[in-house]
């Protein structure tokens, strides 16, 4: 006969489990499907068809594509270290996944409510630069080495600006909690207070994701794709996978710490899952709108943006944040 103690474990383990699978299965699909989105909206703006051939409207496309990788043969460079040149897109894709733990699609609805939630975000999201690092050195490949030194300091070097766009939020909404930076949206959203601190979260997330127009670790008419060159079939697809849900990840964060999440726009309409997913879809086709209409930035200019000016303005807003809360008695004392 099971203790008691067995059975609330156990209880427990399945509603993880059950939770996550959720919460990931859907996310896999929008992974999917957002490869489907992009092709289609660059085509509108670019006057052509995109996908129309594979089902109705081209929509199996997404699964052609997934059973061509999955047929493909996976080459490993002679010289590469074949045991990192596998683990790197795991790492990538991996983490681009678990960040989702933490994110509130409705009140309560997450994976994990903890209260270090932004904590949470900061460090899976300076991991994220170990995947691209290690695939860059382990295909023992000049060209995939310098994209991975270009992904490393663009990455790193736009961290620091939304650090303290995290903080300035967290400051206003007076905790790390996820969940509560939303409920602390009910009256205004923060874009509104923040307006240039949410502007430049969501053009730093364009260059953490190495889209366009920050696509310099991927410079194709330079070294030739960048860090994953030597990659192929399913490993290659992981890398794409990754990058993809990266954007829906950074979309999630946009519209959680700025956008007031599941919160309805309309007094009138109830809140829910529904409003969080419009407004993701928004910032994606924003994500998709910038790649279809801006070049790439050269490497000292994307540099320059991301330490010259984001930097400045987000350290003086957080400063001028902390001090008007401070100056009217808003901030919490110890």
């Amino acid at each position: 006969m099971m203790s008691p103690f067995w059975d609330s474990y156990t209880g427990i383990l399945i509603l993880s489990i059950l939770k996550t699978l959720a919460l990931v299965v859907p996310l896999l699909i929008g992974v999917a499907y957002l490869t489907y989105f992009e092709r289609k909206v660059m085509g509108a703006i670019q006057l052509r068809k995109g996908p129309n051939v594979i089902g109705p409207f081209g929509l199996w496309q997404p699964f052609a594509d997934a059973l061509k990788m999955l047929m493909k043969e996976t080459v490993i460079p002679t010289g590469a270290d074949k045991v990192l040149f596998i683990l790197a897109p795991m790492i990538t894709f991996g983490l681009a996944i678990i960040a989702w733990a933490v994110i509130p699609v409705n009140n309560g609805w997450g994976i994990a409510n903890i209260n270090v939630g932004v904590l949470y975000l900061f460090a899976i999201s300076s991991l994220g630069v170990y995947g691209v690092i290690i695939a860059g050195w382990a295909s023992n490949s000049k060209y995939a080495f310098l994209g991975a030194l270009r992904s490393a300091a663009q990455m790193v070097s736009y961290e620091v600006s939304m650090g303290f766009v995290m903080v300035t939020v967290l400051i206003l909404a007076g905790t790390l909690n996820l969940n509560e930076i939303v409920n602390a949206q009910r009256h205004l959203w923060f874009a509104v207070p923040l307006f240039p601190l949410f502007i430049i979260f969501f053009i730093s997330g364009l260059a953490e994701t190495n889209r366009a127009p920050f696509d310099l670790a991927e410079g194709e008419s330079e070294i030739v794709a960048g860090f994953f060159v030597e990659y192929s079939a399913m490993s290659f697809a992981l890398f794409f996978l990754g990058e993809y849900a990266n954007m829906i990840l950074i979309s999630g964060m946009t519209t959680t710490l700025f956008l007031g999440g599941w919160l309805s726009p309309v007094p009138f309409l109830p809140s829910g899952v529904l409003w969080f997913l419009i407004k993701v879809l928004i910032c994606l086709f924003v994500f998709v709108w910038v790649r279809a209409t801006l070049p790439r930035l050269r490497y000292d200019q994307l540099m320059a943006l991301g330490w010259k000016v984001f930097l400045p303005i987000s350290l003086v807003y957080l400063v001028a944040v902390a001090g008007v809360m401070e100056y009217l008695g808003w901030l919490p004392h110890a």
